[in-house]
């Protein structure tokens, strides 16, 4: 969903707003959009985007899909900002979770996809780039066979999250999440060795088979 037309032309803020606004907490941005302060929007958008792209771009490994989740995500906010008490940044992540779960469901998607945020440089040797991409699959299919939570225990904190904030978007004990992250991450390499081995003799397999 595109933010467009009245959304939008209420969001335009003055150079002037948007530079005072660039030294004001989340707190304090948040608490002049609940007011309408349309400056204040401008910030958080430009503040935080990046991540809530990384964490949907992770999740569906579309960048269309991705771009679309975010504009909703922060819609949203725009729309019906969190509580005072609520940190900002767990609580836009959520939101972006729950967007982009809602978009797979609507393609009949029953896995979650995860894909690698690095992408390949544009002047790439064509070879290395279908390695790229076959790595990049690998990756989503060895993330889609694990426990939702574990998935995106990886996702958020590959996103840049703080333990902390990954506690509150999971609902998670501040304290656990070391040890669940460091399971999660033995989970994945395992089964991202698994797929690499299915891979390697999927292409054994193949040549075989040549005449």
């Amino acid at each position: 969903m595109i933010i467009t037309n009245n959304d939008a032309g209420a969001m335009i803020a003055t150079a002037s707003d948007r530079k005072m606004a660039e030294h004001e907490s989340d707190g304090a941005l948040l608490e002049r959009l609940r007011h309408g302060d349309e400056a204040a929007f401008e910030e958080l958008f430009a503040r935080h985007y990046a991540t809530v792209y990384r964490v949907l771009y992770g999740l569906t490994g579309k960048r269309e899909m991705a771009e679309d989740a975010a504009q909703e995500t922060f819609l949203i906010l725009y729309r019906r900002p969190p509580a005072p008490h609520q940190p900002l940044r767990p609580w836009l992540c959520r939101v972006a979770l729950n967007t982009a779960r809602n978009a797979l469901r609507g393609e009949r998607r029953d896995a979650m996809r995860i894909a690698r945020l690095a992408q390949a440089p544009a002047a790439e040797d064509p070879s290395e780039a279908a390695e790229r991409a076959e790595e990049r699959d690998q990756v989503r299919a060895a993330l889609a066979t694990m426990p939702q939570r574990q998935a995106h225990l990886l996702l958020l904190r590959h996103a840049g999250l703080s333990y902390a904030e990954v506690a509150a978007v999971l609902n998670l004990a501040p304290g656990s999440v070391g040890t669940l992250l460091a399971r999660a991450e033995r989970a994945f390499v395992a089964a991202f060795t698994k797929e690499q081995t299915a891979a390697t003799e999927e292409h054994s397999s193949g040549k075989q088979v040549q005449p």
